[in-house]
């Protein structure tokens, strides 16, 4: 039987980081993965459950949250026509292989080492987020044949190994190559299904030495139950301020914070 105090204060601290994600998710658009990873990361530690597969689980159960959020997002931007089913459909088997080779690689290496990918892959993001420009391209069309076989598996890989759905790096793709923004955040949230389902079933299969209380694999069944009430209920108040304020300053300030972020998971990463 789990300590109930222990218990309590794991919900506390999974509730206010629940609905920070939550917020986040509906004001800039940003995938709660980007947070909740660093968040269940630093929740876990405090709790005296760090271990050379601490993120392992971080991942898991913030993947597992994404299936939640992402099937809700993409059910509502369908209603409005704005998930192009085409992309999702030509992209849908490469990036379900890069997700399956992403828990493989992922469930293999330790703690530290997917710390250092997480902060690198986040510094990227962050970047962009500070310095992109929507009228960057790439190229006029989404890419078909070699490209696509490259650029849709890759999606999927590195969307696994920092445990995010399919905002941070499918919107970007989709963006440069043209396709609207509205429908590039739309059509990313059904790749954040079609890389968390996989990834999840994978991590479920993790077998771990160190895990918080009511975890199965690397998903933890508190955090997860947790997290997806609060970031249900702030996501819409989220979106309902994106409304009133240009979210664009805020999304440039949040890509400074997450580049802070992910240069304090590189500093643990290399042990300092």
């Amino acid at each position: 039987m789990p300590d109930p105090t222990l218990l309590l204060s794991m919900s506390a601290m999974l509730l206010v980081i629940g609905a920070f994600a939550g917020v986040l998710a509906g004001l800039l658009g940003v995938g709660g993965g980007i947070v909740l990873v660093p968040a269940f990361f630093y929740v876990f530690t405090v709790l005296g459950y760090d271990s050379p597969q601490l993120m392992q689980m971080c991942l898991g159960t913030s993947l597992a949250t994404i299936i939640v959020t992402s099937l809700r997002s993409v059910l509502a931007h369908n209603k409005k026509g704005a998930v192009d089913w085409g992309i999702l459909r030509g992209w849908a088997s490469g990036i379900v292989v890069g997700a399956v080779i992403g828990v493989t690689v992922a469930s293999a290496l330790r703690s530290g080492v997917l710390q250092a990918i997480f902060g690198g892959l986040a510094i990227v993001v962050g970047l962009y987020m500070v310095f992109g420009r929507a009228h960057w391209r790439l190229g006029p069309d989404m890419p078909r044949g070699p490209m696509r076989y490259i650029l849709a598996p890759l999606v999927g890989f590195l969307s696994v190994l920092m445990g995010i759905g399919g905002g941070s790096f499918g919107v970007p793709v989709m963006s440069l190559y043209g396709v609207a923004i509205h429908r590039a955040v739309a059509t990313a949230a059904g790749f954040g299904v079609i890389i968390a389902v996989p990834s999840v079933i994978g991590f479920l299969m993790v077998d771990m030495a160190v895990a918080p209380p009511l975890s199965i694999g690397a998903v933890n069944l508190v955090a997860f139950g947790l997290v997806i009430t609060m970031t249900l209920i702030t996501a819409p108040m989220g979106a309902a301020l994106a409304h009133r304020m240009d979210p664009k300053p805020l999304k440039r300030a949040f890509g400074m914070f997450l580049c802070l972020v992910a240069l304090n998971m590189l500093r643990k990463a290399a042990g300092f």
